[in-house]
């Protein structure tokens, strides 16, 4: 316990090499079979890995400009309707002293509700991106090292041969595991974005399109992204349409995000990637702390790194990987045990 606090602690103060280091990983396996195509047709090794570089730069921009369009988009829109907002946080407080709360609880709400709060929020929101996107600049260069690298372990088994098997078999179970991960998220994240976005249209709030796009991105963040993407369309619909309109989005968000997103998703990510329900939940708040906001999206990943790491090597903890959610190691611990050898006096009898 003393040796995983150390660390750990080793890894929150680096995190800002971490954390780029990580994404580059994760980016690089999932786009890692754009090689198996040039590797069958017997083309030289710099093409497939020229190819996963590429993938991989695609992934990056049309993230950051995903981002980049909601978050602009936002502190626009907030500057566009800063007096309507202002008028609406006068009427919440009106109604807040019409419900005999405090002066204080209204002075809070006050500056909650006040444009310049709201825009120093979406300026704040822009300097975390600009952040990820100078790590991201580490992550071009990572990219391109591992990618380079990947191509050459590819040879590891017949290097090695059947000694090294049981290691590179838990390497590409985890691989396997990532690239499901981010399929079943993307997937449920496209239902998603199409969903609110039409919902959006309908009920008249601005900018549909970017919500439903910002629905998407913060999918990839597991249980709690819906949050994140829900505010700024929420505020939005208030500023334009009141309480109606307000309580209709947060209805619609409710009934879409939460029943795809934290009753049905989280049982296909458990079942794609075999982590339990709390583990899945909790991984989120602990990486986020490690690492920063980079540990919201690289949470399942770096969990299943690290069980493969510390415990899929070892026979003695499969109860552990168990109760982790990994249903292989409690099928192999049900495994009927099979019958003792005989000892060398036992054979010595049997024979004539």
């Amino acid at each position: 316990m003393a040796a995983t606090v150390i660390a750990l602690a080793g890894v929150f103060f680096a995190r800002e090499i971490v954390g780029p280091l990580a994404l580059a990983m994760v980016l690089v396996v999932i786009c890692e079979p754009v090689r198996r195509p040039f590797d069958r047709a017997g083309r030289p090794r710099w093409l497939g890995t020229t190819a996963v570089i590429l993938v991989v730069y695609l992934v990056l921009l049309t993230m950051g400009a995903l981002l980049w369009l909601a978050g602009t988009q936002f502190a626009r829109l907030v500057a566009d309707f800063a007096d309507q907002l202002r008028a609406s946080a006068d009427e919440f407080l009106a109604w807040l002293v019409a419900a005999g709360l405090d002066e204080q609880a209204s002075d809070a709400a006050a500056s909650a509700l006040d444009p310049g709060t709201i825009l120093s929020l979406a300026s704040s929101l822009g300097g975390t991106i600009l952040g990820v996107a100078t790590a991201l600049f580490f992550v071009v260069s990572y990219v391109i090292f591992m990618a380079a690298d990947a191509a050459r372990y590819s040879e590891a088994e017949q290097k090695f041969g059947a000694s090294s098997r049981p290691v590179l078999s838990r390497i590409r179970r985890l691989n396997s595991g990532i690239r499901r991960y981010y399929v079943v998220n993307a997937s449920f994240g496209a239902i998603v974005a199409v969903l609110d976005g039409l919902a959006l249209w309908w009920l008249g709030v601005p900018a549909p399109i970017v919500w439903a796009v910002l629905a998407f991105v913060t999918n990839f963040v597991p249980n709690i992204g819906f949050v994140l993407g829900l505010i700024p369309p929420a505020i939005l619909a208030f500023v334009v349409g009141g309480w109606p309109m307000f309580f209709a989005v947060i209805a619609i968000y409710c009934v879409v995000n939460v029943v795809l997103q934290v009753l049905v998703q989280p049982k296909f990510v458990s079942d794609a990637v075999d982590l339990s329900l709390t583990l899945s939940f909790f991984s989120v708040i602990f990486w986020t702390f490690v690492i920063g906001p980079l540990g919201a999206i690289l949470s399942i990943p770096l969990t299943l790194f690290v069980r493969a790491l510390v415990l899929e090597g070892d026979p003695e903890t499969r109860w552990l990987r168990w109760l982790s959610g990994d249903r292989s190691a409690g099928a192999a611990a049900s495994d009927p045990p099979s019958p003792p050898l005989p000892t060398p006096d036992r054979a010595a009898r049997k024979r004539p």
